[in-house]
């Protein structure tokens, strides 16, 4: 298996019992550039481009309790290209990691820690809490945007390579959040921050030659914690959730966030270069959503389909370590109990309608193809969950017109993250493709890449491909094809 070392980080991180530290999520220090890796069954040669997942591989010690969004970002990615696969993964040299590892141990204090033991004062990326950007990845304007879930620094990085490119220069003051999206129809990357300052979120639109085209405030009552956004062909779609701190905690710089369920949900429908004043605001059933699918248009309708929580604030588990299971509750899908849902906000009329589309089980981090993203869509895949842990053990693909649900589990002590779609070279419909993904298997003590057939998932792989170590658990990922990164150079 030819495999050249790149580099090799020197951890500072001590010996712990630390359920996002160890096991299937021990991070990983050495940086790899892998070709001829072994393959069971045939790479497809109507696949070329990149995938590639972010991940959280702390390197030094955390300042109190480490939350497993804290590590620092590194990048898996797997090009494909006629038939052969090349493997490489980096960290992300963020300005807080290169800050570290200056000062050769951690300077922020993470999610749930205490923010008075920070060396570093303030709030969000930069301040008390670190811009690892380890969150999301998508690929826009031909390059990679890493970024952070509270709103740091975008970080570009060259899609094969992996070289770093440095900081988004169009980066607001306030950030940009995680899950930006990407419009493969126009190029567009449509983005969202928040913050603790008035107005509390700003929304915009950088254009696919990776200039910032609009930039405008959404008032909000106070500060919130939204996590992801929408899209349709001509609108945007944020939110304000009733999950956040409270101002009385905040005056004690306690950032603790609490459910508020007599709060109805709201949702800001602005058009794609709207102004303030053009925001319609709509309310809906009390919840927390962490992920949203898509969202399109159906006469004076905007249609959204998403995760919703049914218990966005849950009581701790009941088996582990006493002192982590609180933490191991609010990363459990199985605590949060989320279920495919849809809203439908009429224009028009300003009602709400909702829906649950399926909840025979607990699903998350979908994903659909990218090609039909803010039109209507047919099929979701969906991630399953091993209860009590942020581990991730198959995928459901949701036919939405056939009401029906098929499924791939990745097998015993198997565990993945979400599959990206990726269109066949000359796709006929809009399942006709791939999903993929890194597999770590604990029995075996490796880590795999994975493609499915997405027309047939329950067949299993038609290709399995090994990487040259075993990698830490992961979320998120993207794809994006060979034409499409050329067209955008």
């Amino acid at each position: 298996m030819p495999a050249t070392v790149v580099s090799e980080i020197k951890p500072t991180l001590s010996e712990n019992d630390h359920p996002y530290m160890n096991g299937v999520w021990t991070p990983n220090y050495i940086e790899y550039d892998a070709t001829d890796m072994e393959v069971i069954g045939e790479i497809p040669t109507d696949m070329n481009g990149v995938y590639i997942r972010n991940t959280e591989n702390p390197v030094h010690d955390p300042i109190g309790m480490y939350h497993p969004f804290d590590g620092d970002g590194m990048l898996h990615m797997m090009h494909f290209a006629n038939g052969k696969a090349t493997y490489r993964n980096r960290f992300v040299c963020t300005r807080g990691f290169e800050a570290e590892a200056e000062a050769g141990g951690p300077l922020w204090v993470g999610l749930a820690g205490n923010p008075a033991k920070s060396k570093r004062p303030g709030w969000g990326a930069h301040e008390r809490l670190k811009d690892s950007s380890s969150t999301d990845v998508v690929v826009h304007a031909g390059q990679v945007l890493s970024t952070f879930y509270q709103c740091g620094e975008g970080y570009r990085l060259d899609p094969v390579t992996l070289d770093q490119l440095g900081i988004e220069s169009w980066t607001p003051i306030d950030g940009i959040s995680a899950h930006p999206k990407v419009d493969e129809a126009t190029g567009e990357l449509l983005f969202f921050n928040y913050s603790k300052h008035h107005p509390y979120m700003h929304y915009g639109v950088v254009g696919p030659d990776n200039e910032l085209k609009h930039y405008i405030p959404v008032e909000l009552p106070g500060p919130r914690l939204p996590h992801d956004m929408a899209f349709s062909r001509n609108y945007s779609i944020l939110n304000d959730l009733p999950v956040f701190w409270p101002e009385a905690l905040l005056e004690k710089d306690i950032h603790a966030s609490i459910y508020h369920p007599d709060m109805p949900a709201r949702f800001a429908i602005v058009p794609r270069y709207g102004q303030p004043d053009e925001i319609k605001w709509f309310e809906a059933a009390s919840t927390y959503v962490l992920h949203w699918m898509n969202a399109y248009e159906e006469g004076d309708e905007v249609i959204l389909d998403g995760y919703f929580q049914n218990d966005p604030t849950p009581p701790e588990v009941k088996d582990g370590p006493e002192k982590y299971r609180k933490l191991r509750a609010y990363v459990d899908l199985h605590s949060l109990k989320p279920e495919l849902h849809r809203w439908r906000f009429n224009l028009k009329t300003g009602e709400t309608r909702e829906e649950t589309l399926y909840n025979d089980e607990i699903v998350e981090f979908g994903v659909i193809n990218q090609k039909v993203a803010g039109e209507k869509h047919r099929y979701i895949y969906s991630v399953t969950s091993r209860p009590g842990w942020f581990l991730f053990t198959g995928v459901l693909k949701h036919d939405l017109e056939q009401g029906v649900t098929i499924r791939y589990d990745f097998g015993e002590e198997r565990y993945g993250s979400e599959a990206p779609f990726v269109p066949r070279d000359g796709a006929s419909d809009e399942d006709d493709g791939y999903l993929v993904s890194f597999i770590t298997d604990m029995k075996e003590n490796r880590s795999e890449c994975v493609i499915l057939d997405a027309k047939d998932i329950e067949a299993g792989p038609v290709a399995r491909i090994m990487l040259p170590h075993r990698i830490c658990s992961g979320t998120h990922a993207t794809w994006a094809s060979s034409d499409d990164i050329r067209a955008a150079r």
